[in-house]
């Protein structure tokens, strides 16, 4: 059976988006972007206003964001790459969300000769931090039938870059 990847990600800026379409690219995989059911604007993402919606996010560890979408079969996704900026040193609460909205442990169990794996655990970009405690944070939110790779930040990654970073995962 081949091998199929797919290649989800979040971004606000676009530095994120255009990763992951380089990634893409490069792995042959799928993409899906994590879109907020309610889009932010640049005031909600002003992290030096403490009532910013993205501050008060990152302060709620029980933040959800709503995503508009969900990835349709994601049973078909033997890897799956998660990427996304920085916040407050981990991924942002929209991350959980989508960690969340899947069963991965029943996908698991439904096709036992398959490895799901979260590849790049994950991978981020990021303006100024690297990945902060994001490992730590996201572990707890898949079960651990879920192969968790090392985290990667891919600032600025051009094609070459990023084909040698992606043949070490194989």
């Amino acid at each position: 059976m081949s091998q199929k990847s797919l290649v989800v990600y979040f971004s606000c800026s676009g530095v994120t988006k255009k990763t992951a379409e380089l990634l893409s690219d490069v792995a042959g995989a799928d993409l899906f972007e994590i879109r907020p059911e309610v889009p932010y604007t640049k005031a909600d993402l002003d992290w030096m206003d403490k009532k910013s919606r993205s501050t008060v996010e990152m302060n709620d560890p029980s933040s959800r964001p709503a995503i508009a979408d969900k990835v349709e079969h994601m049973e078909q996704y033997d890897t799956v790459y998660v990427g996304f900026p920085i916040w407050w040193y981990v991924a942002p609460t929209i991350i959980n969300t989508f960690l969340e909205s899947y069963d991965f442990s029943v996908f698991v169990k439904t096709h036992p000769d398959w490895t799901l794996e979260i590849v790049g655990e994950p991978f981020a970009t990021s303006g100024g931090s690297g990945m902060g405690k994001t490992e730590a944070v996201l572990h707890v939110l898949c079960p651990d039938s879920v192969n968790w790779k090392s985290g990667k930040m891919l600032n600025g990654y051009d094609r070459a870059q990023m084909e040698a970073w992606v043949r070490t995962l194989a």
